[in-house]
């Protein structure tokens, strides 16, 4: 371990840190408003362009068609650049992006607009973590990320609001409620003050003047609070040595290099299985009621009482993660997010949709606290925006095929086709992480990337034909 991941690791968590969750949680509480609004917006703009069941899901993927590049530029640029500077400009990004989208008035124009409010929304999202991460202690961080996360909930929660109070009940409610989702910009202003560069990528950038700085601050914060302090282990405090700025196509090979790719190949394949599943199920769960015979007011009721079930969902994996480890909380909520949706398949009466729904909500959002706590820890400290972002941008692959999917496997298949294949989906992304995973819990980031490193090489003296040529 370097000396400023030693120093790290023995901090308490104390207000800087619960600081950083605010900043942190609020970007993925925007992002996710921004996302979620649209599955309010849809079943709207759908009637109102008299859109096909084919342009409405292409429309439905539009975010995540944009998110896809977002997330993975930004995961170069993160372990490039710097996390701040990304994470600051993605913020911004999709805010505009959003604003200029409300005034679109024909589908074409607002699909293309919605593509680069998804790049920002992406680029967001696939930077937060992996950055604020490298602030938190073994001790903790497992318990931080999750917590981290469950900001999405309320990002959903707060959009399924914004759908029931104004898209029915104002004229042209949707474009109300997409102008709303761009006024986080503001929150810039208070980012570009407060929040500090990770001192673990300054230290693989070979800053490590600006790397203690930060650290002195850090630990005056704990101080100033009374916090006790871990001891300080000599042994582990080697000095890393400062990396070379690196292109898109060298990262991209080293994250696929005979030391990595078992681990790429699990976290790509993790996350193309909840992304697939979630977003199959959010962006379309109002139209699919609508067509099931509700209203479209009573479709907005039920979506806000499934999104409500996201909060506990997040908070009881974030608990999860650090008591039992991350893979437990993903391979058990994906199970269990999988019995959930074979139940939506096979019901038929509308409170059994509802008690499904919430199950489902509830089990797929707890494994995305594993997800975004666990993909950061298992890429080394040069690597992991990288790693992060080109699994979430695979990820979003899914996100995006799955809109389209459903609006072709609906009008055939119905309900008991979409959920179906959900939980196929979900089985095979659960046995993936069970078999491929690698523990993480109580280990320091650098721990992990040693442990890593010595089974890779193990691995190569069992089976020389598999290392890198």
């Amino acid at each position: 371990m370097s000396n400023i991941a030693a120093r790290l690791e023995r901090v308490p968590f104390c207000g800087f840190h619960k600081r950083l969750l605010l900043m942190g949680g609020l970007g993925y509480m925007f992002d996710a408003m921004d996302s979620a609004s649209m599955a309010f917006v849809l079943p709207v703009i759908s009637v109102a362009w008299t859109l096909s069941s084919f342009q409405t899901g292409l429309i439905a993927s539009s975010t995540y068609l944009g998110y896809f590049a977002g997330a993975l530029l930004a995961g170069l640029c993160g372990d490039r650049f710097g996390r701040r500077i990304v994470m600051m400009s993605a913020l911004f990004i999709f805010c505009f992006a959003s604003l200029i989208s409300s005034q679109m008035n024909h589908w074409q124009a607002f699909y293309a607009t919605r593509i680069f409010a998804g790049f920002g929304t992406g680029a967001e999202s696939a930077i937060v973590s992996p950055f604020l991460s490298e602030f938190v202690s073994r001790r903790s961080r497992g318990a931080f990320t999750g917590a981290l996360a469950s900001f999405f909930s309320l990002g959903f929660v707060f959009a399924a609001v914004l759908g029931n109070l104004i898209i029915p009940h104002v004229e042209n409610g949707w474009r109300v409620v997409v102008v709303i989702t761009s006024l986080p910009v503001f929150v810039l202003l208070w980012w570009r003050r407060a929040l500090p560069e990770s001192p673990r990528w300054l230290e693989t950038k070979g800053r490590l003047a600006e790397a203690s700085a930060i650290l002195d601050q850090i630990e005056a914060w704990a101080v100033k609070e009374g916090r006790s302090f871990e001891p300080f282990v000599e042994s582990i405090s080697t000095p890393v040595t400062p990396t070379s700025s690196s292109s898109f196509f060298s990262n991209l090979r080293e994250i696929w290099s005979s030391k990595l790719r078992r681990t790429t190949a699990m976290s790509w394949t993790m996350w193309f299985a909840i992304a697939f599943s979630y977003f199959a199920f959010f962006t379309w769960i109002p139209s699919l009621l609508v067509q099931h015979g509700m209203t479209i007011t009573r479709s907005f009721g039920f979506s806000l009482l499934m999104y409500t079930a996201q909060i506990p969902g997040y908070l009881s994996a974030a608990w999860i993660n650090e008591r039992f480890g991350r893979q437990a909380s993903i391979v058990g909520y994906m199970a269990l997010g999988g019995v959930s949706a074979i139940g939506m398949a096979m019901s038929h009466s509308t409170w059994q949709i509802a008690v499904a729904g919430i199950c489902l909500s509830f089990f797929m959002n707890g494994t995305f606290s594993g997800v975004y706590a666990y993909t950061p820890e298992i890429f080394p400290t040069h690597l992991r925006a990288t790693g992060m972002g080109a699994s979430s941008a695979f990820g979003r692959i899914g996100a995006t095929i799955a809109p389209i999917m459903v609006g072709l496997i609906y009008p055939v298949l119905g309900f008991a086709g979409v959920f179906g294949i959900t939980t196929c989906v979900l089985a095979v992304g659960a046995l993936t992480v069970m078999i491929l995973g690698v523990p993480t819990r109580g280990l320091a980031l650098e721990e992990i990337s040693a442990t890593q490193a010595n089974a890779s090489s193990e691995r190569a003296q069992l089976d020389p034909h598999s290392s890198d040529a």
